[in-house]
Formats: C-alpha cells, sequence, structure tokens
C-alpha cells in the first residue's frame, strides 16, 4: 500500500513538472482500443448530434474515461484489499464507464424512432416524385439535401454502397435495418424492385410504390390524430379531476367549519 501511495505520488509530481504528459499517452494507447467502438455508434451519435460531433474524438473519450475510472477504483479497492475480486470489479465498472455514452445513445435512437416513423412516409412520398424523372439511385442521390437529417448517414450509406457495384437488396435492406419502423422493410424491397424495373412497366411499379406510400401516410395521419385525441382527453381527464377534487376539498372545509372543529 505504501509503494502505491508513494507511486501516485511521483506520478502526480512528474506530471505538474511536465516531466511526463498523460494527454499524450491516453492518445498515443486509444488506437489500440479501437476494435471496441460499436458498429453503429457513428450512426448513433451523428442521429442525435448531426454533424457536430466527431465519433473518433467521442470515443477516444469514453476510452480516456474508462481508464481513468478504471485506475480510480483500483486505488480505492487496493486500498482496502488486494484481490482477484476487487481488481475485477475495478475494470467491470470501468466498462460501464465507457459504455454508459453508447447506451444513452440507444436509448435517444429508440424514444426518437416514432418521429422517424412518422417523418419516414413524407419522405417516401417526396422520392416517389423524383423517381418519375431519375432512376432510383440517381432519385435518392437527389433527395438527400432535402431529406429529414436522420434519414441523411443511411441515405449516403446506401448510395456508397450502390455505386460501388452492390446492386443486389442488401444496401436497401441495411438502409431498412437501420431505421426500424413501421413498413420500411416492405417499402425498400418496393423501391429495389423499382429500381429493377424496365422502362414498360416502371409506371405500374411506381403506382404500386405510390399506393403503399399514401396509405402509409394515411396511417402516420391517423396515428397523428389519435395521439392528439388521446392527449386531449387526458388533459380534459385532469382537468375534470383537478375540478372535482377541490370541490369535495371545500366541501369538506365546509362542512367542518359548521360542525365547529
Amino acid at each position: 500500500m505504501e509503494f502505491i501511495i508513494i507511486t501516485i505520488i511521483i506520478l502526480f509530481f512528474m506530471q505538474y513538472n511536465r516531466s511526463i504528459d498523460t494527454q499524450k499517452f491516453f492518445k498515443d494507447i486509444e488506437p489500440y482500443f479501437h476494435f471496441l467502438m460499436e458498429d453503429d455508434y457513428k450512426f448513433l451519435l451523428n442521429v442525435k448530434y448531426g454533424d457536430s460531433k466527431d465519433a473518433t474524438i467521442e470515443f477516444n473519450k469514453r476510452i480516456s474515461n474508462a481508464l481513468v475510472a478504471i485506475a480510480m477504483f483500483l486505488f480505492v479497492f487496493l486500498m482496502s484489499k488486494v484481490n482477484f475480486i476487487n481488481i475485477l470489479l475495478a475494470f467491470i465498472l470501468g466498462f460501464m464507464v465507457f459504455k454508459y455514452p453508447y447506451t444513452k445513445l440507444q436509448v435517444h435512437y429508440k424514444n426518437n424512432l416514432h418521429t422517424i416513423n412518422q417523418m419516414l412516409p413524407y419522405y417516401l412520398k417526396s422520392l416517389e416524385i423524383l423517381v418519375q424523372h431519375y432512376t432510383v439511385p440517381v432519385a435518392i442521390q437527389k433527395s438527400i439535401s432535402s431529406a429529414p437529417k436522420i434519414f441523411v448517414p443511411g441515405l449516403r450509406k446506401l448510395i456508397s454502397k450502390i455505386e460501388a457495384g452492390d446492386s443486389t437488396v442488401d444496401p436497401y435492406m441495411v438502409f431498412a435495418k437501420e431505421y426500424p419502423v413501421r413498413d420500411s422493410m416492405r417499402m425498400m424491397r418496393l423501391l429495389y424492385r423499382l429500381s429493377l424495373g424496365s422502362q414498360e412497366n416502371k409506371q405500374e411499379q411506381l403506382l404500386m410504390f405510390s399506393r403503399t406510400v399514401s396509405s402509409l401516410q394515411n396511417k402516420a395521419r391517423e396515428q397523428k390524430y389519435k395521439e392528439r385525441l388521446e392527449k386531449m382527453e387526458n388533459k380534459t381527464m385532469l382537468m375534470l379531476c383537478t375540478t372535482g377534487g377541490g370541490i369535495l376539498l371545500l366541501l369538506l372545509i365546509a362542512m367542518m367549519t359548521m360542525m365547529g372543529i
């Protein structure tokens, strides 16, 4: 224990005198931890912050915070008792510190799935108009500038895979999996089939796509009106309960006053 305390004091003075640079140390070792970056981390970060956050910088912050947490927990646990359980617990807690920001991003994304579900039919409607004049890949490319920001990362990934030569349905399915809302899988399959169709049957497929999009828009409107109605009903019920409770309270006070209590 005395050795640990002396080591910490020495490291503190070395850092204070600039003999060592802990920030440089973290920067040097952070690349070795990049295999821990989650596959959807950049996407989730972009959903919440847009282009204002750099995924590499934010991930490096997570690594630094986790390493500092492990060091702190090790110091606290080693002051009490040195054993394998305490060391293992320090690393587990450090890993939890590392995962916490990612978990918050996942929660934020899940909470916004309802909003995505409302926006998707209207985006597809604008895409339908472009498809009437361009091929599906070109229409998607042109739609990015006016698409809701939350769809932009997925659309760019979709276009990059198509431009790389992937002519299968996979790029469309990847987009649908990133936005797992109502009918996203079916709509992406319809869009893929529309991209394969010849000019002879393009109008027929486009008509089917248009009908499906219109159906989704109607469902979105119905859901929106239903939510508004439920919100109004809840407010009305709350107002009635508050008014009724207030009247009962006034009656109770009046009765107590008349009885001289």
